[in-house]
């Protein structure tokens, strides 16, 4: 990362830390080489809070490594990804995340995709990979082991009505973006709207953002992908219903 994205993202940091009122916990010593770090979503895709709560949490570790982050191709699409690669971003893909730890960087992947990224209301503590494994596969291909990151409260920075599954194969734009959700949500500045409000930034309200960092999880002898994946999961469901048990929307 280049000095002048390095100052762009402490700033952003510092004030998501006052805003948002970041917490970070972290369950287990980071082992010493590369992994592959696993989050959940909260809202949105390029403008997820999540990634800013991760980028918080990393910063805590006081790791010298840098983090590929697996980002998606609508990035590119929508004329930021030039942008967001000067703070590691890489299209989210098997062989750009497995040079990134075969290079003894760190990855981070957000299997969930826009299923997890647009996820309503009532879904907002829910972990939701919809059976993808992919993450699974890229450690134990790179044999790195997986740390889940878990962040609590992004989804109550604006209401999302709904997902919109339906009206994104409608509008067939899983072949247009890739995308499998047009979320209906109210928010600021754009009050109600269909599809752009993740995509595009949105004032979003000073929700607390609370993040756990799990305890690394390695391949075990003979464990499926699905099955190592599966594990992961869970783990990160358990700990994301934990966070949420008392939680007050917006307050925490």
């Amino acid at each position: 990362m280049d000095e002048g994205a390095r100052k762009v993202l402490d700033a952003t940091i510092a004030v998501g830390r006052l805003y948002h009122r970041i917490t970070a916990e972290q369950r287990a010593p980071m082992p010493d080489g590369p992994v592959l770090f696993v989050a959940n979503h909260g809202f949105g895709g390029v403008f997820d809070l999540n990634v800013l709560a991760f980028a918080s949490a990393y910063d805590q570790l006081d790791d010298p490594r840098d983090v590929a982050v697996l980002t998606h191709q609508i990035a590119w699409t929508l004329g930021v990804g030039p942008l967001l690669e000067r703070l590691g971003s890489v299209p989210a893909n098997h062989g750009s995340g497995l040079r990134a730890l075969r290079s003894g960087k760190h990855a981070l992947v957000f299997p969930g995709g826009d299923i997890d990224g647009f996820k309503s209301w009532t879904d907002r503590n829910k972990v939701l990979f919809v059976g993808r494994t992919g993450f699974a596969r890229l450690a134990m291909d790179a044999d790195v082991p997986i740390v889940p990151v878990v962040t609590a409260g992004a989804g109550e920075s604006l209401l999302v009505l709904g997902a919109g599954r339906r009206l994104a194969r409608l509008a067939r734009l899983d072949r247009l973006l890739r995308v499998k959700t047009f979320a209906l949500t109210v928010s600021l500045p754009w009050g109600i709207n269909a599809g752009l409000v993740g995509l595009l930034p949105y004032l979003p309200l000073p929700t607390k953002l609370t993040t756990t960092i799990l305890p690394p999880m390695r391949h075990e002898p003979g464990e499926s992908v699905a099955d190592y994946a599966e594990r992961v999961h869970s783990a990160m469901a358990v700990e994301l219903t934990a966070l949420t048990a008392e939680r007050l929307p917006v307050i925490g």
